[in-house]
């Protein structure tokens, strides 16, 4: 082998490692520190550095690098949702996005429900700099958009508000018994016939596939795991009754879009 490729072949293993290493240390092994500080517990003790800091936020939200943590499946994902509102007759109505996610899934969502007739979308995070990050993609539909500091498990809008609701890869990330929670919100908050769309991780298809998705789990989102059984949201609105749901999967099933009409 030629020493080119050797010194090729090392290049690339030491960036993929620093790269692993970063995102451990802004995503688990942040929580596991803040886990062993005494007093440091709180309603937003779950949420990654990267998701609250704002020069993490900026450095981190770049689609390429989005589209390529998702296998490239970003783009098939957010198209799903938003070809679904815009069937949708939301005219005098209003669109929830419940937590913000990185890449252009808001901008395209807020453009979807406007031009599907939403009087308002409602963007609710419980990190305040992930709305004002949000809002810098958004200045074109000033007036049309509300930034809503508020808690997934706990949201303070009424009963039945708004005709549909987004939750782009959040369920993965939370403690199980706020998981349930989380869908629970979702429903109530969804007028009747109104939809919730959901994008989250599902287990893979093919075991090559599985195991790499297992293993990357274990190590970056031990949390994400009880989506593949004991967590599975679409059996738990099921379980929940009053819903009517339909799974999208993706790339040999390592992603899915529940879409869920409540009764």
């Amino acid at each position: 082998m030629n020493a080119w490729m050797v010194n090729l072949f090392f290049a690339l293993f030491l960036l993929l490692a620093a790269t692993g290493l970063f995102f451990f240390v802004v995503t688990r092994g942040a929580l596991v520190l803040r886990g062993l500080s005494p007093g440091s517990h709180s309603e937003k003790s779950h949420v990654y550095p990267i998701y609250s800091n704002m020069k993490l936020i900026k450095l981190v939200d770049f689609q390429p690098i989005i589209s390529a943590i998702l296998l490239f499946q970003y783009h098939h994902l957010v198209s799903k949702i938003v070809s679904e509102l815009k069937q949708m007759d939301l005219r005098k109505k209003k669109v929830l996005i419940t937590s913000c996610a990185f890449g252009n899934v808001i901008p395209r969502v807020v453009q979807a429900s406007l031009e599907s007739g939403a009087e308002r979308v409602l963007i609710a995070d419980i990190i305040q700099n992930e709305l004002v990050h949000a809002k810098t993609k958004l200045s074109q539909y000033a007036g049309k958009v509300e930034y809503v500091e508020d808690n997934a498990t706990s949201m303070k809008l009424k009963d039945d508000g708004v005709a549909a609701n987004v939750i782009f890869f959040l369920l993965h990330e939370l403690p199980h018994h706020l998981k349930g929670q989380t869908l629970n919100e979702a429903g109530r908050m969804l007028a009747p016939g109104g939809k919730l769309f959901l994008a989250e991780f599902h287990r893979p298809q093919l075991w090559v596939l599985r195991a790499l998705s297992w293993t990357y789990f274990k190590v970056f989102e031990p949390l994400g795991l009880a989506l593949w059984d004991t967590h599975d949201p679409l059996a738990y609105l099921e379980g929940e009754g009053g819903w009517k749901c339909e799974r999208t999967t993706y790339f040999f099933g390592n992603f899915q879009i529940i879409t869920a009409t409540k009764l």
